[in-house]
């Protein structure tokens, strides 16, 4: 084969282009740990150093979930850190999918904030499918110049703190500076006056773990449930296996529901026999999906479900028959046989079939823990939100409603999210770039510059006038805005309809022209908090 001329190798060049990383899956979690000692040796860290280091984080962390997780139930994947060599760099690094359950993220996060404050020379990365999340939960406190396109690699967990990577000094106007793994270790060890942490900044992106690690076990739910005698020993051995079953039962479809279709049980693996009442333990989002969901009962299972005279007795039995169908599904669907959870419980049944184990008798089922939790927090109203929206207690005007609008979190949460809003509505010194709360490139301390900005930002009391807000979306929609315009005399609605028709009136352009100035002047400025958003700022800005 003749050598390729100098013509072939640039046009080699110019059309070759390297294979893109691959993106993280969607409801996923990515974390780094990287050992970075403050004071390094001037010929550099032996590998055996790290190793030794990771090795104690890894420790550390088996101790923590130890004594946090201890009956802690993951929707899907749990956290785990491997020690890892990518691009000569060595570190801890985790993957988690956490499905449905956004509290499985920041449980996560939670154990790694706790990690950086045990091994004060280990710093933290943490990324989600949606890029830098921890700034998207503090969107309205960041730097103008800190945009997605340039976040990557700047944002760490150290000492339990927010840190982020400032661009260089002397840089001005938009920012373009883009770092990698490589250059933001060296900053860290050798420019340490350019990592900014700021207390406005870092209590937003943390504010979901303010009641952790208290919320940990609020994030599960203990209900009553008639299942069969095999699926209460599955359970007994290891509750997790709830979560594979309720998402199978969740997800299902045709092909999953064909072992359910047949009028005998002789082809299932967990027939509605030898039914038993049990607490089952539950994430809060696997009960939520279980107990949503319209189910028609299998034919096998009609028979065994009671009347609904005793509503108690069939909600039980009824939460049950969905749980038999998921681990029912779980078991015989192709697509599952692979999964560890599936070949765990096939070898346990293996034994009880081989006599290895034995199912537990209704005596030792009688000395179980029978605890049931409220279902309170399931339970919301349109009147619990509206009053909610306005901030007012579920008590006022003397009514009461049991349990209110979902647990405290939610209350708390609610509030926030409207203040949000207020503020945004009522920023009339924001930028194109939306409310500027920190100018320039931050501060490094925590002091005087984060109490100015409390003081003008955080802590400002929302004048949002409703009645304004209430007369111009009337206007946009061509509702009259004043009571008495409703029934003041002029032409009828077909009669108006004609004119428009005859006549394209100038004058009407010119009031939605007017009008649109006007949404525009009152939306212009300040930040809505997305829970999601790749972009940390309000879209509609300029650059």
């Amino acid at each position: 084969m003749a050598p390729m001329s100098q013509e072939d190798v640039e046009w080699f060049k110019s059309t070759f282009h390297p294979i893109p990383k691959p993106e993280l899956p969607d409801d996923s979690v990515d974390y780094s740990l990287y050992y970075i000692p403050s004071d390094p040796t001037p010929g550099g860290v032996e590998v055996a150093d790290t190793r030794a280091r990771l090795t104690d984080v890894q420790r550390t962390a088996a101790e923590l979930t130890k004594a946090l997780l201890k009956d802690y139930i993951w929707q899907r994947d749990s956290f785990r850190l491997e020690i890892t060599k990518e691009n000569g760099i060595t570190s801890l690094r985790g993957r988690t999918n956490f499905g449905d359950s956004i509290e499985d993220e920041w449980v996560i996060v939670y154990l790694l904030r706790e990690l950086a404050k045990k091994h004060k020379d280990i710093w933290v990365s943490v990324v989600d499918s949606d890029g830098q999340f921890l700034l998207v939960e503090a969107a309205g406190t960041l730097p103008s110049w800190l945009e997605p396109e340039i976040a990557d690699n700047r944002v760490w967990i150290h000492q339990g703190q927010l840190v982020i990577i400032k661009p260089k000094a002397d840089r001005k106007g938009k920012v373009t500076e883009k770092l990698s793994l490589l250059e933001s270790r060296k900053i860290i060890m050798e420019e340490p006056s350019r990592l900014m942490r700021s207390n406005m900044i870092q209590e937003e992106a943390f504010y979901r773990l303010r009641n952790y690690p208290k919320q940990i076990s609020e994030n599960l739910h203990s209900a009553l449930v008639t299942i069969p005698r095999k699926i209460a020993f599955l359970l007994r051995q290891k509750p997790a296996y709830i979560s594979a079953a309720v998402e199978s039962f969740y997800l299902r479809d045709p092909i999953a529901l064909r072992p359910l279709r047949t009028k005998g049980t002789g082809s299932f693996i967990f027939p509605p026999e030898d039914l038993v009442p049990v607490s089952v333990r539950f994430t809060r989002v696997g009960y939520a999906q279980l107990k949503s969901q319209d189910f028609p009962a299998p034919k096998p299972w009609i028979s065994k479900l009671p009347t609904k005279d005793d509503q108690k007795a069939y909600d039980c039995a009824e939460m049950g028959m969905k749980l038999a169908c998921g681990f029912e599904m779980l078991l015989s669907d192709p697509q599952n046989q692979d999964k560890p959870s599936v070949r765990e419980i096939k070898l346990v049944l293996e034994d009880l079939d081989t006599g290895d184990e034995t199912l537990p008798t209704d005596e030792e089922i009688t000395t179980w823990d029978k605890h049931e939790d409220d279902e309170a927090w399931l339970d919301i109203s349109y009147e619990d939100l509206d009053r909610e929206l306005k901030g007012k207690s579920a008590n006022e005007g003397g009514r009461h409603t049991k349990g209110g609008f979902g647990d405290g979190n939610a209350h708390e949460n609610l509030q926030r999210i409207v203040s949000r809003f207020e503020e945004f509505l009522n920023n009339d010194s924001a930028g194109l770039e939306g409310a500027d709360f920190i100018d320039d490139y931050g501060s490094d301390s925590d002091g005087d510059d984060d109490e100015e900005l409390s003081s003008d930002g955080e802590d400002k009391e929302a004048s949002f006038d409703e009645e304004e807000f209430s007369r111009m979306m009337k206007e946009m929609m061509g509702m009259p805005s004043m009571p008495g315009l409703q029934n003041s005399s002029k032409p009828s609605p077909s009669q108006n309809r004609v004119e428009e028709l005859d006549e394209e009136s100038e004058d009407d352009y010119e009031q939605i022209e007017q009008l649109s100035k006007q949404m525009e002047t009152e939306l212009r400025g300040g930040h809505c908090r997305p829970r999601r958003k790749h972009a940390f700022y309000d879209e509609s800005a300029d650059a």
